[in-house]
């Protein structure tokens, strides 16, 4: 059902199963590798290129979640995901092992949120019983393709974050017992005339805040509603900029309940410089560490923001502003749905 402009309410309340995370080793290192169904210990994955090893990321993630969830790949009705690099070609490819019929997304970093809403769409009005939804990054060959290569040696300014490598999915259903996604709010392009690919923090914050101001006129609730809203990869400077922008629009978010899964992932010491961020951040925050936080019974209900950077290389060297969006999906977990 949709209410007001852009949010949809899931009647049916699809159901997310189980999930799968994959994360690499500086993920291993950091602040919740107890939350990763597996770690690896280099970012080669056994592969001879890191393109290859970001398939793997997502390929093992999927595998993962189906295995957790009790079905075959012969049950999984679609695959819903992207990346960030050229022509979103790492899940392509391991979109092939699955063999399940594919819809390939791109929305940068926001890319998560994107296929959980499509996804719970689709599960709610009835289209599918199973489908995978996930997203997916590698630090290495991401690098390389939107700033420079490792090898390089480049100096980066505080206002950057470090890429996740790691992938997470989820396994959707339209039944069972787990976390529901209750109701989605698509977002709207957001271009505040940034420039600087380093500060991609700051270039999305105007669109988190847009979309979550949309989300709560639309659902007509207060922020309390929530016990935790979270970002998905501001970063310090991005977080502390939606503040300000939540000041000045008069909403009326908590400090405490508003987080970043950049600044969640890494422990501190890890050199990330303002955060985390890229397409696979989200994904395995939320899909290991928030959604296990959640079955312990810490919080009830979570509108995560998922935001994304829509610049290409290209249009950056064509000296183009960095246009943004932002999804939100809100997930309930016990008590009252």
């Amino acid at each position: 059902m949709l209410t007001g402009y852009r949010t949809w309410i899931f009647e049916q309340k699809p159901v997310i199963i189980s999930t799968g995370t994959i994360g690499g080793p500086f993920e291993a290192n950091g602040a919740i590798p107890d939350d990763f169904d597996t770690l690896h210990a280099d970012l080669w994955l056994g592969q001879d290129s890191y393109e290859k090893a970001h398939s793997v990321l997502l390929e093992e993630a999927c595998q993962k979640a189906m295995e957790k969830g009790g079905i075959q790949k012969a049950q999984v009705q679609f695959i819903l995901a992207g990346d960030l690099i050229n022509q979103i070609t790492p899940t392509s490819f391991a979109s092939r092992t699955i063999g399940a019929p594919y819809l390939g997304l791109f929305g940068a970093c926001s890319t998560s949120m994107e296929g959980l809403a499509l996804g719970a769409y689709i599960v709610n009005t009835k289209g599918a019983k199973y489908l995978l939804t996930g997203a997916s990054s590698h630090d290495t060959a991401v690098e390389k393709q939107f700033r420079y290569p490792t090898e390089y040696g480049g100096q980066k300014p505080p206002t950057a974050q470090w890429t996740v490598t790691g992938a997470g999915v989820a396994l959707l259903s339209d039944s069972g017992d787990g976390p529901r996604v209750t109701s989605a709010t698509i977002g709207r392009v957001i271009d505040m005339g940034l420039t600087d690919p380093f500060n991609m923090g700051g270039a999305m914050a105007p669109a988190a805040v847009d979309t979550i101001e949309a989300h709560l006129k639309e659902r007509n609730v207060d922020p309390s509603y929530y016990d935790l809203i979270v970002t998905g990869d501001l970063g310090q400077i991005g977080h502390e900029v939606s503040l300000d922008l939540f000041k000045k629009h008069g909403i009326p978010i908590r400090k405490e309940q508003y987080q970043d899964c950049g600044l969640m992932i890494y422990r501190e010491g890890q050199p990330v410089l303002a955060g985390a961020s890229g397409a696979g951040c989200s994904a395995t925050v939320v899909y290991g560490h928030l959604l296990n936080r959640m079955k312990k019974g810490e919080f009830k209900r979570m509108l995560v923001v998922a935001t994304g950077a829509l610049l290409s290389p290209l249009s950056f060297q064509q000296n183009e502003t960095i246009p943004c969006i932002a999804h939100a999906v809100s997930i309930e977990y016990g008590g009252e749905q």
